[in-house]
């Protein structure tokens, strides 16, 4: 990251930033170190890419102000991309790769979260992984996802790599989100997506219950892209989104609702059956 562009996390209050993409390393090196420097300097962690392996797979560490810490562990899949050289050593910088999305890969994550987890923790586990188009959550990213909740002591699984929202899921009462979409890119411009809808995304706030990490509220503003500015989207792409949500959310049992004000609120099947 150049750092004449840390104005624009500054603004927006950004605390953290997962590095573990396909991207991170097309400036080398050097480019790597930058970014850490960058962002450290202004006391943005980060997690995902590091200098050694040691660094790449440490957790970011964010204070709840007296509720409790967010333990935020970045990681990536070669499905997304990322290339296998990208991968961290302990004497060579790069990314947090994972080498497979296999139970064995759920119990060493599991290592490094019961090492850190504390009581009124929240644990999220950040994944690169997959393509950037389709809607389509193959069943292992599922399979892995429910694991790191039910195995791996992970209360948030925060999916990202497709330029587009993808289907939801509360697996445990806990967030799976699949896809979440970019914020902010340059696509802009480039066809052959144009049924994606990209130029719309949402924001995410998450409100989780502290002593147990179960999910107490989800709430989404739909925002629209323009010029690489973000604007709150039109009532109809606001419905657009809604729409989408609630398709690709059937097969995990959750749907949305959207508000007169544009935001949308998730609901989900409870243990017990009943529509959270």
């Amino acid at each position: 990251m150049h750092p004449a562009n840390l104005p624009c996390l500054s603004a927006a209050h950004i605390d953290c930033g997962v590095l573990s993409n396909n991207h991170v390393l097309d400036w080398g090196y050097a480019g790597l170190a930058e970014t850490l420097d960058t962002l450290h300097a202004v006391q943005v962690q980060t997690a995902g890419a590091g200098r050694t392996l040691a660094e790449a797979v440490a957790p970011a560490v964010l204070d709840g102000a007296g509720k409790g810490r967010v333990l935020v562990w970045g990681t990536g899949v070669a499905t997304s991309g990322i290339p296998p050289s990208w991968a961290a050593t302990p004497h060579r910088p790069g990314v947090h790769l994972l080498p497979d999305l296999s139970e064995a890969t759920v119990r060493a994550l599991a290592e490094h979260v019961q090492a850190r987890k504390q009581a009124r923790d929240i644990a999220l586990v950040s994944v690169h992984w997959g393509g950037n188009w389709g809607y389509y959550v193959p069943s292992e990213q599922r399979r892995f996802a429910q694991q790191l909740i039910a195995e791996a002591g992970v209360d948030i699984v925060h999916g990202h790599s497709s330029h587009h929202p993808k289907g939801i899921e509360v697996f445990r009462g806990k967030l799976i989100l699949y896809g979440c979409g970019d914020l902010l890119n340059d696509y802009e411009g480039i066809g052959g997506y144009e049924a994606f809808r990209d130029d719309l995304t949402l924001l995410y706030f998450v409100t989780v219950e502290p002593r147990t990490g179960l999910l107490q509220r989800l709430t989404m503003v739909p925002l629209q892209r323009q010029r690489l500015r973000l604007t709150r989207a039109p009532t109809a792409a606001a419905h657009w989104l809604g729409d989408l949500l609630n398709r690709e959310g059937r097969r995990f049992g959750t749907r949305v609702l959207v508000h007169e004000d544009q935001t949308l609120t998730l609901q989900w099947r409870s243990d017990n059956g009943d529509l959270s």
